[in-house]
């Protein structure tokens, strides 16, 4: 079966193993998790499971929504996602939290990276700087040519330039699970993940485990 939950960057630190290494880990609040809605291939045409996190206030959410929530008899939830679960092992009301993962499980995390604006070049796409002499100026750190003039006498579609950087979906994969505090629901995962504290991310099985 397929493991996930939805969770919320807490920050960096840094734990040491038995042998005194220093292990730099991002620290997630994994849940608790609670199953909103089981989908079926007869009613939706595929199997998944709706994970609600995060507590949100009744005046919060509105009329489709409260009648959603009501439906499945649980508190409204801020984030919802679709996980595929093997439906037979939860029911709707059932509570995931952070100890269906384990200390030495590899896992990948999905998160918003964090949004820089817009941002030249060198700084979106590591271009080089140009030379500060001989006649290159009056800005060294524009993009310099884009190509040839009367063939093809345009700029090719996905040409690396300045523009909007951050702000997108990415995911890393196989990051090692050091701790689970399964009363605090936290996990401690080693490396970075993206997102800014506070954001949410995903945290599921790794798909291509090394």
């Amino acid at each position: 079966m397929q493991k996930a939950l939805i969770g919320k960057k807490i920050g960096m630190t840094q734990i040491f193993d038995e042998k005194g290494n220093v292990i730099p880990v991002t620290v997630v609040e994994a849940g608790p998790c609670t199953v909103v809605m089981k989908k079926t291939i007869e009613n939706d045409g595929y199997e998944a499971v709706q994970l609600g996190f995060g507590d949100v206030k009744v005046q919060r959410v509105n009329k489709p929504m409260t009648g959603h929530f009501k439906k499945a008899d649980v508190a409204p939830k801020k984030t919802l996602k679709e996980f595929k679960i093997d439906i037979e092992s939860v029911n709707v009301g059932d509570i995931l939290k952070a100890d269906i993962f384990a200390a030495g499980e590899k896992v990948d995390v999905v998160g918003t990276s964090k949004g820089k604006g817009t941002a030249g070049s060198i700084k979106r796409w590591n271009f080089s700087r140009l030379k500060e002499s001989h006649g290159t100026g009056p800005v060294a750190r524009h993009a310099g040519s884009l190509g040839a003039c009367s063939d093809p006498s345009r700029v090719f579609k996905g040409k690396k330039l300045a523009g909007h950087l951050g702000c997108e979906r990415v995911t890393i994969q196989n990051l090692d699970v050091v701790k689970v505090d399964a009363e605090n629901n936290l996990l401690a995962i080693k490396g970075a993940i993206p997102g800014p504290k506070g954001g949410i991310v995903v945290i599921r099985d790794a798909v291509k485990k090394a």
